[in-house]
């Protein structure tokens, strides 16, 4: 479905409080299907990230309150007054800074392999593969390495496949693509933003993501008020599909009990 040309989304109203799932850089809301599968009796609500996917982005840059907004704007015009809010990578950060403006709407949050206080080496590696794309070079066997183990690559051709095109982009979609991986990779982390969040928040990671490592997530943890931690055994960073049993699990129990 599309919203005014605009927002390309998936709403399924099951009448209950709506799970809300942001996607990471360069990928799309398909990212999210063994979620959804799961939470078929749930509400659910997938959407593609401004210059992701199917929904266009014509600016020369972007900036976080850009996805906080478009985020605003989408449950504004599907009414969702309340639901739970799961991010992935820089969805999860566009998550932090959606609940540090509008908790109100919130009534749970889940973070899944989110960078935090990254050190400058850390962040130095996500620079160069943002200028690795720009150079056009090839980064998305690189970049399936880090996010799924090898025994899952060689188990699973036909994801892998299917994530190779999803990376593999040209012209306007590389343009986008870089532009999010740009703001991703400076993003500065906001200590009084994290502490102003009362949120009940869920903090997972894959026990081996070597870019969104435990340590982030635990010291994450430890920064925000209200807020878990769990790590998910033997996963990378896209554990919520490698992983999806125990990640879906974990999100089930948490926001069945907030």
């Amino acid at each position: 479905m599309n919203l005014n040309n605009q927002n390309h989304y998936t709403y399924i109203d099951n009448k209950t409080v709506p799970i809300v799932f942001i996607h990471g850089v360069g990928l799309d809301s398909n990212m999210w299907s063994p979620q959804i599968n799961y939470f078929k009796n749930h509400s659910t609500l997938t959407y593609d990230l401004l210059g992701h996917g199917k929904t266009p982005y014509k600016k020369e840059s972007i900036k976080m309150k850009d996805y906080v907004h478009q985020l605003l704007s989408l449950s504004e015009f599907l009414n969702l007054n309340k639901f739970h809010l799961v991010g992935f990578s820089i969805g999860s950060l566009i998550a932090i800074n959606f609940a540090a403006n509008f908790q109100k709407k919130l009534s749970s949050l889940t973070l899944i392999s989110t960078t935090y206080k990254r050190s400058e080496n850390q962040r130095q590696a996500v620079i160069d593969r943002v200028n690795l794309a720009k150079l056009n070079k090839p980064i998305s066997q690189l970049a399936l390495k880090r996010w799924f183990t090898d025994n899952y690559i060689e188990n699973n051709p036909n994801v892998y496949e299917e994530f190779i095109k999803i990376l593999t982009k040209k012209d306007e979609d590389q343009k986008n693509f870089i532009k999010a991986y740009e703001l991703f990779a400076y993003y500065k982390d906001d200590i009084e933003i994290i502490k102003k969040i009362k949120t009940r928040t869920l903090i997972m990671t894959g026990s081996i993501d070597p870019g969104s490592t435990p340590e982030m997530s635990k010291n994450l943890s430890k920064d925000m008020i209200n807020s878990s931690y769990i790590e998910i055994n033997n996963g990378k960073h896209l554990c919520s599909i490698e992983c999806s049993d125990d990640v879906n699990i974990n999100i089930k129990k948490f926001i069945e009990n907030v």
